[in-house]
């Protein structure tokens, strides 16, 4: 069984949440054990960040038993944890995301490239300055990365298709 695209999940979400939620389409992050959803509520009236905070919290509150039990549907499906987050003009606040460690072995070069990302404040710590590394090859090579994701999803399928071991 092939693990479902991250379209697909968008689709699932998408069909789940109620379209009066949010002013767009949420953003539906997929990876291998978390599924970010975060949505934009309408900011008409919300003029400075208090009232945007307050928006995000009212929606929250209001929303929690139906984001609950897409959350528990989806956990069942897809077999990873869903977080949930929103979105307030400029502001926006996740609830309860996964904060997963990553085992990583760098060299000292690697390792001196993050102090530098600390100590020029970009980051808080290494774990901080590697996260915006990421952050930031995921913005800057966006259609390699979907490619990649496709090039895999691809080897699974004609995987599926084999014979059994």
């Amino acid at each position: 069984m092939t693990a479902p695209s991250e379209q697909e999940i968008q689709d699932w979400f998408t069909s789940k949440i109620p379209s009066e939620w949010f002013t767009e389409a949420p953003e539906v992050v997929a990876a291998k054990d978390e599924v970010l959803v975060v949505g934009r509520l309408s900011d008409e009236g919300a003029g400075d960040r208090v009232a945007r905070a307050n928006r995000i919290e009212e929606w929250r509150d209001e929303t929690r038993e139906q984001r609950m039990a897409i959350a528990r549907d989806a956990e069942v499906g897809f077999g990873r944890k869903v977080s949930w987050g929103a979105r307030c003009g400029d502001d926006g606040r996740l609830f309860a995301h996964l904060n997963v460690p990553v085992m990583t072995r760098l060299r000292a070069k690697e390792r001196a490239m993050l102090d530098t990302l600390v100590d020029a404040g970009v980051a808080r710590s290494r774990a901080d300055a590697l996260a915006w590394c990421a952050r930031l090859v995921a913005s800057k090579q966006k259609e390699w990365l979907d490619d990649l994701r496709g090039a895999f999803s691809e080897v699974e399928k004609v995987r599926a298709e084999g014979p059994a071991a």
